[in-house]
């Protein structure tokens, strides 16, 4: 990872490709770096194996973020999503959100839901922001120092991409 990333130019280079079991490494890397409580290699390598769109985001060559979605029942599940701390404030969450959000739009999914952290501000004022809304909590659904942590859940309703399209 490089210790100064070059944004004079910002951030139209970001692009997102599919996860490999060779990228493990330096997704987990990414992962340690920034919780607490990380996914281990173990996990990430399963959502690669079993199928669930599993995306980097790379910038400049190099692994800036990922994100983690499963599809069912005409839901999608963000499982994981992930930037390098270098690189957030620049708008690459938003950018994999959105990204994320199409995907689930091309396999026809109504809905997308997600948990959060209450003590990360930032990722709920970013879903809020994109119109997610919380619709509940899990209690103790989060390991954390000196015990657990609730989730929040939220829901975003999806419209059809045709809709999206007819407006622009």
């Amino acid at each position: 990872m490089s210790a100064e990333p070059d944004l004079s130019a910002g951030l139209h280079d970001v692009r997102f490709r599919p996860m490999t079991i060779p990228d493990v490494t330096l997704v987990s890397a990414v992962e340690r770096a920034s919780y607490q409580f990380p996914w281990s290699e173990g996990v990430f390598r399963d959502c690669v194996r079993v199928g669930y769109l599993c995306r980097v985001v790379e910038l400049q060559g190099e692994i800036a973020g990922y994100g983690i979605m499963s599809f069912g029942a005409g839901e999608a599940h963000v499982l994981n999503v992930c930037v390098r701390d270098d690189l957030r404030g620049y708008g690459v969450g938003r950018q994999l959100m959105n990204y994320l959000l199409d995907r689930a739009r091309d396999e026809y999914m109504q809905d997308v839901f997600l948990e959060v952290r209450p003590s990360n501000t930032v990722a709920v004022g970013l879903y809020e922001s994109m119109g997610f809304e919380r619709i509940g909590v899990r209690k103790g659904y989060y390991q954390a120092v000196g015990g657990r942590e609730d989730a929040l859940i939220y829901k975003l309703p999806l419209e059809p991409k045709s809709v999206i399209e007819a407006r622009q």
